[in-house]
């Protein structure tokens, strides 16, 4: 009984798992941003291109 009771009371293994899940979420928030960054910049690019040659 007292292994299930210290069982239920540790929690250190959820703080490694909360950590994860938000480095997970931050990095998919950047890749995101990036690639909208990076598609803009290619638009931008062409439209300089075309206006150039």
């Amino acid at each position: 009984m007292k292994l299930v009771a210290r069982f239920l009371k540790n929690e250190s293994g959820a703080t490694a798992i909360e950590y994860g899940l938000i480095a997970a979420l931050i990095s998919v928030a950047i890749i995101g941003g990036a690639t909208t960054l990076g598609s803009g910049l290619n638009s931008l690019f062409i439209t300089l291109d075309g206006s150039l040659g």
